[in-house]
């Protein structure tokens, strides 16, 4: 089976309007930054977005919320987005807030075959609507379906042409999980080699996970920087 593609047109080509997608990353840090210009290109519409975070008004997601494509967002950290703001507040985009670490689980327990977990987090708040309670060593816990996605489009720094994969640093907080989790699993990557030239040990997504891979190029890798300013006397 062939897996590679010529670039991220080609690796998305297929996407159709109400997707389900995954897209990796840990806020803007190694983010699929070439399959989502080319989804802004394709002009697929309807879509449904789990990612971390919502992106920024000009880079990432923010991208795709600018052109509307996107109906529904699932994620937990979506504060720099004036875009998203406004979108939610004027009832233009649904919106389906998971505090962090149910999201990361969620999506795992797709990956492993585990249809359902329990957590005490969102306990008591609106999260809590809809959902079963039980008790559990005198704490009450929630019960999260697992998070399935039709496309898991994720970005590491290197992967071969059978698809196995290595990230870097951060980059791997959400992308390991959702390459598990899609029906299709699209990987661009910085760097593409041939079979042999990653060491095993360094593997963190195995091939058997990666439907398609692509050499990406012009990553801009922006990533959030803390800013602060001198108190004045």
């Amino acid at each position: 089976m062939n897996k590679v593609f010529a670039n991220a047109a080609a690796a998305i080509h297929d996407i159709p309007d109400g997707a389900t997608l995954m897209l990796g990353g840990f806020g803007l840090n190694g983010i699929p930054e070439n399959s989502i210009t080319a989804l802004v290109k394709k002009g697929v519409k309807d879509l449904i977005c789990i990612s971390n975070n919502a992106g920024v008004d000009d880079f990432g997601l923010g991208l795709l919320l600018k052109t509307r494509q996107i109906k529904k967002m699932m994620s937990s950290y979506v504060g720099e987005n004036a875009e998203f703001e406004r979108q939610l507040l004027s009832g233009e985009l649904e919106v389906d807030l998971i505090p962090q670490g149910t999201l990361a689980t969620r999506i795992q327990m797709a990956g492993m075959g585990i249809p359902a977990f329990f957590t005490p987090a969102g306990y008591g708040t609106e999260i809590a609507e809809g959902k079963e309670v039980r008790e559990f060593n005198g704490k009450m816990h929630l019960m999260e379906l697992a998070l399935h996605a039709d496309y898991a489009i994720i970005k590491a720094w290197k992967g071969d042409t059978m698809g196995n994969l290595v990230f870097r640093k951060s980059t791997r907080n959400f992308s390991t999980s959702m390459a598990k989790a899609g029906t299709v699993t699209i990987a661009e990557v910085e760097h593409l080699v041939q079979p042999g030239e990653i060491d095993p040990d360094d593997v963190h997504v195995a091939g058997v996970y990666v439907h398609r891979i692509f050499e990406g190029k012009e990553y801009e890798k922006r990533i959030e920087r803390r800013t602060v300013q001198l108190a004045s006397n």
